[in-house]
Parts: structure tokens; sequence; C-alpha cells
């Protein structure tokens, strides 16, 4: 017995969903409920203190802790926003409502992929040179959680796995 093909991508679309989905609405709830873990590593990424601190660099640093934790706050809410439409596209895919779900998966994924992308990866890693500290440096799970989205992004998209439904 042969799958059709587009099941097949729906299927795929459902489960590479489901798994982001997942991944971020832990990371959302364990920074709420562990709120002070990574708020320090947003304040010591902000700050700029574990770079090499060349002169020519740190006036980018922002040394307000009000600033730092509101910084902090908006990607907590960035993510639960985002896991909020990744499991509800999951839910969507499962429940074969497949032009909808590429809909909701999709701006949950590219919620993800800004936030990892232009937020950690560009914004925390080069303009506030996340890259020279040794300690707090969140690069390597940055770049793993933005290619993993845009891997997803692609299924959600491939032909077949966004049939009209009667959204």
């Amino acid at each position: 017995m042969t799958t059709r093909p587009s099941r097949t991508a729906s299927t795929a679309a459902g489960i590479v969903t489901g798994i982001l989905a997942l991944y971020i609405a832990l990371v959302a709830i364990g920074n709420i409920t562990d709120f002070g873990t990574n708020q320090q590593f947003v304040r010591h990424v902000l700050a700029m203190d574990t770079t090499f601190r060349d002169d020519a660099l740190m006036w980018r640093a922002i040394t307000s802790t009000g600033l730092q934790d509101t910084a902090y706050v908006l990607i907590i809410a960035w993510e639960t926003v985002a896991a909020v439409l990744l499991v509800w596209g999951t839910y969507l895919w499962a429940r074969g409502r497949h032009g909808l779900a590429r809909r909701v998966s999709t701006y949950g994924l590219l919620m993800l992929l800004l936030l990892f992308g232009a937020g950690f990866i560009a914004i925390g890693g080069e303009w506030f040179a996340m890259w020279q500290s040794k300690s707090w440096n969140g690069l390597d799970a940055a770049t793993r959680v933005f290619l993993v989205s845009g891997v997803a992004l692609i299924v959600n998209h491939l032909p077949g796995g966004g049939r009209p439904d009667a959204s």
C-alpha cells in the first residue's frame, strides 16, 4: 500500500511543527518559572560585560537593568506567542485542516526565525558582540534553533502539504 505524497507531506509538517511547538513552549515556561537564569544571560549580553570591552564597541552596551529586564520580558512574550501559534498549527495539522495549519504554522515559524536569527544571532551575536564572550555566548544554540525552524518552514511548504480545507 502506498501513502499519497500529500498525506506524507502534511504528516511531516505536523510533526516538525509539533517538535518546535514543544521546544519553544518549554523554553517559554522555563523562562517564566525560572525567570532569573536567562535574565542574567540577557543582562550580561546587553551589558557586554564579558566581551573584549573594546572602546569602539562599548557604546552599544545597555547597562540599565530596567531596559535589560524589559527586553527579557519582551523575549518571553514573543516566545509565548510563537508557542501558542505552533501548538495551534500542530493541532490543525492533526485535524486535517492543512491550509489553515500551514498559515498558522508559518507565522509561528517566522517568529522563531526572527527571534533566533535577527534577535539572538544578529543583534545579540554581532551588535552586542556576544560571540566574544566565553561565558554568555548563545550563538550555537540560536543557530541550531534557527536552522531547524528554517527546515520546518520548508517542510510546511512542501507541495501537497497544504491541501485546501474547510477553513
